[in-house]
């Protein structure tokens, strides 16, 4: 270690591939649903619905989460009855698809008002760290890709692990049909492409997650409070040597 003065060789963890090995979860995959707009007919909510059915015809079990009443972010107490059900639905889940309309060239407020409602970190647990990403957009007019590009970011923000694939759509107005399935075309075949696609990589990670996202930093700041509380006496021997397990 002459070479890496700096490093704490007790937080250290080189990767090791049998510490990949599948604890064998045999539950289906368990994936939220959230969608942008609160219109009567809106496109991200048909095309959240036909994620929602090709979800479960792929075995997952899914939770799709309806936007309407949930407040604007700290305009009430955290227990709000909406905001709990968003916080359970989060932690409930393995995988996630975020839909959203673009509106003035990115995300909508009211898909970005459900994750600020998200919390980084809750109860010593972060809701959405580790968890599987499928992004989708729908489109007004010509085909974009601003949405689905500025989810990446926030699902990166949020510590998730976005899937290659994608799905925009473009004048959606044209892709469903009077009782809000969407029709047969390339971008319907996208959309089953990233549905499976996030099937399959939930399946991956899940069982996984926590080896994925344990973070050397983490483990260093873990390891410093541990001596701490043990130099001032809050913490016994014990109590240390079970921390670093």
């Amino acid at each position: 270690m002459e070479a890496l003065p700096n490093l704490v060789l007790e937080a250290l963890d080189v990767p090791d591939h049998d510490k990949l090995g599948q604890r064998g979860s045999t539950h289906r995959p368990r994936i939220l649903i959230l969608y942008g707009s609160l219109r009567p007919q809106s496109f991200s909510r048909k095309l959240a619905l036909e994620a929602q059915r090709l979800l479960e015809q792929f075995g997952a079990e899914t939770r799709l989460f309806n936007p309407h009443d949930l407040p604007m972010l700290d305009s009430v107490p955290a227990d709000h009855p909406k905001v709990l059900e968003l916080r359970e639905a989060a932690l409930w889940s393995e995988g996630q698809v975020w839909v959203s309309p673009e509106r003035h060239g990115t995300f909508t407020a009211v898909f970005k008002n459900q994750i600020d409602w998200l919390p980084l970190e809750q109860a010593g647990v972060r809701p959405t760290q580790g968890r599987t990403l499928a992004v989708m957009q729908v489109c007004g007019g010509s085909q974009s890709f601003n949405v689905v590009n500025a989810l990446r970011v926030l699902g990166r923000w949020m510590r998730m692990v976005t899937i290659p694939n994608q799905s925009s759509v473009p004048k959606a107005w044209q892709e469903f049909d009077e009782g809000g399935r969407m029709k047969p075309s390339p971008y319907y075949d996208r959309v089953v492409d990233v549905m499976e696609e996030l099937v399959k990589f939930t399946l991956l990670v899940r069982d996984r997650s926590d080896y994925l996202t344990s973070r050397y930093s983490e483990r260093k700041v873990d390891q410093e409070a541990a001596a701490l509380a043990l130099a001032s006496g809050a913490a016994t021997t014990t109590q240390k040597t079970e921390t670093n397990v």
